[in-house]
């Protein structure tokens, strides 16, 4: 068996533990390659695991393309959760609408309005979360495959914790996988669209989010706890 067979059927097979073990499990797509991947093996498989995104109403167009091309393909229609729009306009009237530039605090603010309230809302009562996260050098270092998310109470499976960059683009390829448009334009690690620019040789994979920040955290706050630091919770069986 390939290295890449191999990685697919561990994938599948985790995929296919979390909906038996943990219904009902859900899936949040960022639309990323990673998550695309972990679509493909859900929905080629059948697995009974629920596909949902946050639209936070600042993504790029060819972000939100891949909603209808996922409908295209297999026939699945994402779940798209949206912020609160009061908490939006409330935002905009104090900082305006690009007031996440001015300090991280801000930005924070910004994505637990559009990312943060949106998954609280998406993951009640679910019994399991799924990622698309990975162990990423100087990022994402140490993430398990199986975790207890303590914030949200619930098990969290991250099928792709110990795949690399390069592991990714290969099940795409092989696949045919739909993706973003915007990694051929230097993209590496896709958010929103301001908070977001490609990347330039020797960045690491992330260094485009949230460039302008300096010695901060930059994370939006779906993986991180109170403290401000990325959540790595104790593995599970």
């Amino acid at each position: 068996m390939s290295p890449l067979a191999s990685r697919t059927e561990i994938l599948a097979r985790t995929l296919r533990d979390a909906a038996r073990d943990h219904a009902p499990a859900a899936f949040s797509s960022s639309l990323s390659a990673e998550d695309m991947v972990v679509t493909d093996a859900i929905l080629s498989a059948g697995i009974d695991i629920e596909i949902f995104t946050l639209d936070t109403g600042r993504l790029h167009g060819d972000t939100l393309e891949l909603i209808q091309k996922i409908k295209q393909r297999y026939g699945y229609a994402v779940r798209v959760y949206t912020p609160q729009a009061d908490a939006v306009a409330h935002y905009i009237a104090r900082h305006g609408r690009d007031g996440f530039y001015d300090s991280p605090e801000l930005r924070r603010e910004c994505c637990h309005i559009r990312k943060v309230e949106p998954l609280q809302r998406a993951l009640a009562g679910k019994g399991a979360w799924v990622t698309g996260l990975r162990s990423v050098a100087h990022a994402r270092e140490a993430i398990s495959v199986r975790q207890f998310d303590a914030a949200y109470g619930l098990v969290k499976v991250n099928p792709l914790a110990t795949w690399t960059e390069e592991d990714v683009w290969e099940y795409v390829r092989a696949n045919d996988v739909p993706c973003n448009r915007l990694y051929d334009q230097g993209y590496r690690s896709i958010g929103c669209a301001p908070c977001s620019r490609p990347t330039t040789p020797g960045e690491e994979v992330r260094a485009g989010r949230w460039w302008w920040e300096q010695g901060a955290v930059r994370e939006c706050g779906l993986h991180v706890s109170a403290e401000g630091k990325l959540v790595r919770t104790k593995q599970t069986a």
